[in-house]
Parts: structure tokens; sequence; C-alpha cells
């Protein structure tokens, strides 16, 4: 099967400010550099990568700043009011500007700890599956259903269940197709896969990493500095 152009798409629009502050946390510096930087730099120089579209908010006063020369590196796209709207908005940024794009790799802004052994695997198996495939890990933890008040009501199966992470890779024009009526439909989007599911496809699980973390809780930048200086990705 033949490849095609990939483009890499990170949706840093958001304006999650979970730690306090007013610092998004997708610019937040880790190992002297912003989060979005290293996840920028996860695709930077890999040799089956076009190109990489960030998508920011009109209003977004860090992007320059925080990035410095790597905005060189990259194109922007405008965000939506939601990441669903931000992820479309980016898709067609890159079906203007590349049009010979078949593949896009849609890649959290806050994972600044993408192994590159995850990344070749999810090209290599994502290209050969007929609906795309995305990273992801099974669940580990016995997992509780709680109610309003935060008691157990039951303890849910784990057998089958995997925790989704990113990059998600699929064909740019199914994406788009899955996005444009996921939204159409006020689907309530929080990846990708979900729309190309809600769509009929059904994406492959490749193996991901725990190192693969995403920053949501103050305890996750430890993690992820202690990951990227382990792995010489901290320079």
């Amino acid at each position: 099967m033949s490849a095609g152009p990939v483009q890499v798409l990170i949706p840093a629009a958001g304006r999650g400010t979970r730690f306090g502050g007013d610092v998004l946390k997708q610019y937040l510096p880790i190992c002297g550099k912003a989060v979005l930087a290293h996840a920028i730099r996860s695709f930077q120089f890999h040799h089956s990568i076009d190109g990489i579209t960030v998508v920011i908010s009109e209003d977004d006063h860090w992007f320059e700043s925080a990035l410095g020369s790597l905005t060189a590196a990259v194109e922007t796209a405008p965000g939506g009011y939601t990441r669903a709207e931000s992820v479309r908005n980016g898709l067609r940024s890159i079906s203007e500007r590349h049009p010979e794009t078949r593949w896009v790799l849609v890649h959290d802004a806050a994972r600044p700890c993408l192994p590159p052994d995850c990344l070749d695997r999810l090209l290599e198996q994502g290209m050969q599956h007929k609906d795309g495939a995305i990273l992801a890990v099974p669940v580990g933890d016995t997992l509780k259903r709680a109610d309003e008040k935060r008691e157990i009501i039951t303890t849910v199966d784990r057998e089958s269940l995997w925790s989704a992470q990113t990059p998600q890779l699929f064909r740019i024009a199914e994406l788009s197709r899955a996005m444009d009526a996921a939204i159409a439909a006020n689907h309530e989007l929080t990846d990708e896969a979900s729309a190309m599911e809600l769509a009929g496809a059904s994406p492959k699980l490749v193996m991901g990493s725990a190192a693969n973390v995403k920053i949501t809780h103050p305890g996750d930048i430890k993690i992820a500095e202690a990951w990227l200086r382990s792995s010489g990705a901290a320079t």
C-alpha cells in the first residue's frame, strides 16, 4: 500500500488552565522548552512527515514567544470553539495548502513525550489498516463506577478496555468527512477516533506507551520531565 504524503495536525487552541495561573498548559515549561515545543519536535525530523500544522486561538499571545525559532518549522490555522471545530479547521487548512496529502496524524498539544518507536509502529500498522489506527494502552487499574456521591456502584470489567492516546492516524479525506458529520449532528467528541466510529469505521489499536503522558494535572509535569531527561529528548 502506498503511504502518500503525511501531515501532522496539533490542535493547541484549548484554554485549559487547571494548574492555576494564566499560562495555558501547552505553554508550560518542561526541561527549558514549552510542552507544545516538545510535541512538535516529536515529528519535526521524522522521514515520513511532510509538514506540521498547529491550530491556535486567534487571541493566543504565547505561541511565538514560547516556540521561538520553532515557529518557522510549522504552519498555523485558526482555532474553533471546541477541539472538534479546531481539528476541522486544521484539516481544511492542510487540504487547501497541501492537496496531495493522503494521511494525517492528529496529536495532543499536551503530550510532549511521544516515544519514537510508538510513532513508527503507528505509521507502519495504521497505514495497513482500512480505517487507520490510534495509539492506546490496555487499562491496568481496577475500574469502579460511582454515583454522584462518589460511592462505588460496581466494578467495571477491564478485560477489553484500552486507554486512548495520540497520535491518531487516518486518511485525511475520511477523517474530514467524519468530523463534518459529527459536528453537524452535535456529537461531543473527545478524540478523532470517536468521529470515525460514528461514521462506521473501526480503527486499529496500536500499542502505545505509559511514557506518552498527557499533561493534565501538576504531577504530570514531573513525570514528563523524568522521561525527557532519561530518553535524551530534553536537549
